[in-house]
């Protein structure tokens, strides 16, 4: 993928019927349960916020959590490049939870790493955790990628009229059988879609946190991850924590 400027436009391919889709710009991704979306005609596939060694982050100030956040993450992300078997990578931001992330990943992960970037493009988007990648952990490193009319970053708010973003971990609340659910989810509105964080151990904010009205002043819907589909649910329906 050329990460200067934006590919010149190609018939796109949906995915098949029934399926979520989030149209965006002159793109349309397949939702994917899992928190990812996929261009088919492109064969590019998105995530957000990886934050790959919290957990290590988190031991090195005397709290300890199981040390198995980035192989989880790894793990999940390498399901999803086999399905669908990208040509190309795309990590909008918080892929490493701090700029000392890479020095502390084991063997087996960073060999994770290199495999399932083999054979195809890979690119980082710096974010505010990690705003330096080092050219060791592979991939081409931007601040914010053009494509089809979009502009991939890690925070959103940027103001141009198609956005792709990460950064604030969106997740719903819903009633549903007589009780409360709180999933990731997709925050997608006219011009905007901001994506569900990846990591294994990243946490959440609710979609209806006043962080997310400005950005969505037509309003919204949440696509929320179920355990094999999405559900689109409207923002009238969605509960605050």
């Amino acid at each position: 993928m050329n990460v200067d400027v934006a590919r010149s436009l190609r018939p796109v391919a949906l995915p098949p019927p029934g399926e979520a889709v989030v149209a965006l710009g002159d793109a349309a991704f397949l939702a994917d349960p899992v928190g990812a979306l996929f261009e088919p005609g492109e064969r590019l596939l998105v995530v957000a916020d990886l934050h790959l060694e919290k957990g290590s982050s988190y031991a090195e100030r005397g709290v300890l959590l199981p040390p198995y956040d980035t192989r989880a993450t790894l793990s999940a992300l390498g399901a999803l490049v086999a399905r669908y078997a990208p040509r190309t990578v795309l990590a909008l931001g918080d892929s490493f939870h701090d700029v000392g992330a890479g020095a502390r990943l084991n063997g087996a992960d960073r060999a994770m790493l290199t495999g399932l970037q083999a054979g195809r493009d890979w690119i980082w988007v710096t974010g505010n955790h990690d705003p330096q990648i080092p050219q060791a952990l592979g991939g081409t490193v931007v601040a914010s990628l053009v494509h089809r009319g979009i502009v991939f970053r890690h925070e959103p708010g940027g103001g141009e009229a198609n956005e792709m973003a990460g950064h604030l971990h969106p997740v719903a609340k819903v009633r549903m059988r007589g009780r409360s659910v709180r999933r990731r989810c997709f925050a997608v509105g006219p011009g905007r879609c901001i994506l569900p964080a990846f990591g294994a151990y990243a946490g959440g904010l609710n979609v209806r946190d006043p962080a997310f009205r400005p950005l969505f002043p037509a309003g919204m819907v949440a696509r929320v991850l179920g355990t094999q589909r999405i559900f689109t649910i409207a923002d009238t329906m969605l509960l605050p924590d």
